[in-house]
């Protein structure tokens, strides 16, 4: 019998809104290290051990049990008190934590199971370094400002408080429903535990931030409990997305907790509405809104929560550059990268306030506007962020384009910029294909495919809404971009578009992954779209756990890098939706079974931001890549898009229709979505297997929606008009 593998971070993470806890599996945080308590960009807590008279306790087992919360069993080593000697594995300590509406909540329950009375200190040290989550993720914690510590004795509270020129923080640590009353010494909250065989001890203890409200007191457990406020948002949260029930176990497992993890990233409520939120990107370095990663998060999750698109839409448009800022790399349109809430952000140490490096959220923001519309079938959606709209259009055009040569290109203006302002943004992630340094500006192949198809989707807009000249001069310009991106891109040594045009507009031929976006886009021509699929599936781009970010034949691959090498989940989905939209069905559900084998290895079916771009063979499983974001937002939502290319899904909520083109492999011989919103309609479907082929039918449905089989006929005009010649 095999051994199962596991693979995963040797921490525990728990997270909600914008707090979150990265922590030992016995539930310490241990000093000098990246975990922590930490919301909003800062770490509250730095340091935390647990004691039992000095000696830290044992772990017997610990995990997540929600995305929130945790549990953690610990029992006692030998220890020798003033009163006696307390044999080891006799008292037992549960740490349950959990995050909930207003900080940190933890029980902490101890049971003497020896026939003896056992009497002992369980102390509590409790380290606080408000430090910045940059200065954490950089390992440069300078120290500075001022940390006073104050302990209110009846209260039973721990104040920690830092201030620093006028940025100031707190927290406060209650002590309630206390078995006994705590007192504090030598930095450490201490309790006298005095228990008699088989007696038990309790406390609760609640970490809240500046902003936080009171702590709730009304109950002993706040773990699972199914009547707080977090167990009812995860019941609604279910309720409202759309479930899967099929007998492929992986896929089953993986969209499961992939929804699980779209409730755990939700930023808290905006447009002061319920169940209105933006995802936040991921755990631990990205918690906190982005405008790329808002918006294919919310592409992908179209079939799961719709709503997530016009919440993005809402508050990144509120967030839309107005002006020339050189510092935070902004002109008038663009659409953000990042926005931070820190020390450094308040004091604007970091251009994040917010920060508009990226050259792709502004077309993508078009992007997910009109299909959010299709969607939705609420010509309000389309109306609401119109002005929105016509501003990164004007911004494509007049700053996109750097040099005026028609395509869309990138350059820092920032002393503190990115050098890289796509989705691949580490600074030595494009690379000639000797593996130096690629010399910007940088016209990345993506970009001019995310323009090409905001600009269609944009005239199908404009003609909708009878504005003919408005939607002809797009169409036009969409055209003329896809011509000259034949014409400067395609390379016919490489049988494979360029990376991207250099400094000096000359073609860069390394073979990477990013073309692989431009059949999503849909500015491949069809003769070409072969040649692309092909190349992304030879051996030095398939790891058979996915497609590599770059060639293994390129001299800086290196498959346990971040992006020179490894397997993005979301860049596979990505692709997996461009080979469909060209008709290469099998291939892409080539990437959806790469992938969601992969996902059966990792803790709880829980995909990472990214994994080694290791080569798949006998005995081999995915390897962690150290530091990366889990969960993470985009990687969560790839199994969306890869169930989307499979079963072909295409909206058209205005026309009250659901278009359908499923082609399932035999490693997924049946599919049912439950709960699945198109416009105000809900329905349920099942595909299945026959003889060969893919049928299926709607099992139910609300409103007056039917399902066809098809693209919708925006697409097919689309592509019954476009020219055909690659030159």
């Amino acid at each position: 019998m095999a051994i199962e593998v596991v693979v995963g971070p040797p921490l525990v993470t728990i997270n909600r809104g914008d707090t979150f806890v990265v922590s030992e599996p016995d539930g310490c945080i241990t000093a000098y290290t990246d975990q922590g308590i930490y919301s909003r960009d800062t770490r509250y807590v730095s340091n935390y051990e647990i004691y039992a008279d000095g000696e830290h306790w044992t772990l017997q087992n610990s995990g997540a049990i929600a995305y929130y919360a945790s549990r953690t069993y610990l029992t006692n080593p030998k220890i020798t008190t003033e009163y006696n000697q307390i044999q080891e594995n006799t008292v037992s300590l549960v740490l349950d934590r959990a995050v909930v509406d207003n900080g940190i909540h933890e029980d902490f329950d101890i049971r003497n199971y020896s026939a003896q009375r056992v009497r002992f200190s369980l102390e509590l040290s409790l380290r606080t370094d408000f430090a910045d989550i940059f200065e954490v993720k950089s390992k440069r914690i300078v120290r500075k400002g001022n940390v006073t510590t104050e302990w209110c004795k009846d209260a039973a509270e721990l104040i920690s408080s830092y201030e620093h020129g006028p940025f100031r923080r707190s927290m406060t640590t209650r002590l309630f429903r206390s078995g006994s009353a705590p007192s504090y010494n030598n930095g450490r909250i201490s309790f006298l535990v005095d228990l008699s065989p088989g007696a038990s001890w309790h406390t609760c203890c609640q970490h809240s931030f500046s902003e936080a409200k009171e702590p709730s007191k009304d109950c002993v457990h706040m773990v699972r409990k199914p009547d707080s406020n977090v167990e009812q948002a995860l019941k609604q949260w279910q309720a409202i997305t759309t479930s899967i029930t099929t007998s492929n176990e992986d896929i089953y497992r993986l969209f499961k907790q992939s929804v699980e993890d779209m409730a755990a990233l939700r930023l808290p409520e905006i447009r002061g509405q319920a169940n209105s939120f933006i995802p936040a990107a991921g755990v631990p370095w990205f918690v906190t809104v982005f405008g790329r990663d808002s918006l294919i998060v919310s592409l992908q999750n179209l079939m799961v929560y719709p709503d997530f698109a016009r919440d993005a839409l809402d508050i990144l448009g509120k967030l839309q550059a107005v002006e020339i800022d050189d510092y935070r790399d902004a002109q008038p349109g663009k659409i953000l990268h990042e926005i931070r809430f820190g020390e450094l952000a308040e004091r604007k140490l970091i251009p994040h306030t917010p920060y508009y490096g990226t050259a792709d959220a502004t077309a993508l923001y078009l992007i997910t506007l009109c299909q959010a519309w299709k969607w939705s079938g609420d010509d309000q959606v389309f109306l609401e962020h119109r002005s929105v709209a016509e501003k990164c259009l004007e911004w494509i055009d007049r700053y996109g384009d750097l040099d005026g040569d028609g395509f869309q290109e990138y350059q820092t203006r920032s002393p503190q910029g990115y050098e890289n302002m796509a989705w691949k943004d580490s600074g030595d992630s494009v690379m000639y294909p000797d593996g130096t340094p690629v010399r910007g500006p940088k016209a990345l192949c993506e970009l001019q495919g995310y323009t090409y198809d905001a600009w269609v989707r944009m005239a199908a807009a404009f003609e909708y809404f009878g504005e003919r000249e408005s939607a002809a001069r797009l169409r036009e310009k969409a055209e003329k971009l896809r011509q000259n991106f034949e014409q400067h891109f395609w390379c016919e040594e490489t049988g494979y578009y360029a990376y991207a045009l250099d400094g000096d507009k000359k073609p860069v031929r390394t073979i990477a992954s990013n073309p692989g976006h431009l059949l999503w886009s849909g500015i491949v021509s069809p003769e070409r779209a072969a040649r692309v699929v092909k190349r992304l599936l030879e051996p030095d781009m398939w790891s058979g756990w996915g497609i590599r970010t770059l060639s293994s034949e390129n001299p800086a691959f290196n498959p346990f890098s971040y992006q020179n090498g490894s397997v993005w989940p979301h860049d596979n989905g990505i692709i997996a939706m461009g080979f469909k939209r060209y008709g290469f069905a099998k291939e892409a559900a080539m990437i959806a079974r790469d992938i969601s084998e992969a996902a059966s290895y990792f803790a709880f079916y829980r995909l990472p931001e990214l994994y080694a771009g290791t080569r798949r063979e006998p005995g081999a499983f995915p390897v962690q890549y150290l530091g990366a974001n889990v969960p993470q937002a985009w990687a969560a939502g790839s199994v969306f898009h890869l169930l989307h290319a499979i079963l072909g899904l295409d909206a058209d909520a205005r026309e009250k229709t659901l278009f359908v083109d499923p082609v399932l492999p035999p490693w997924l011989p049946d599919i049912t979505l439950h709960n699945l919103r198109v416009g105000s309609g809900n329905l349920t479907l099942r595909f299945w297997r026959e003889d060969g082929e893919t049928r299926y039918e709607v099992l139910s449905k609300e409103g007056q929606y039917h399902v066809e089989h098809g693209r919708a006929q925006e697409f097919t005009d689309l592509q019954n008009s476009r020219q055909r010649s690659p030159h």
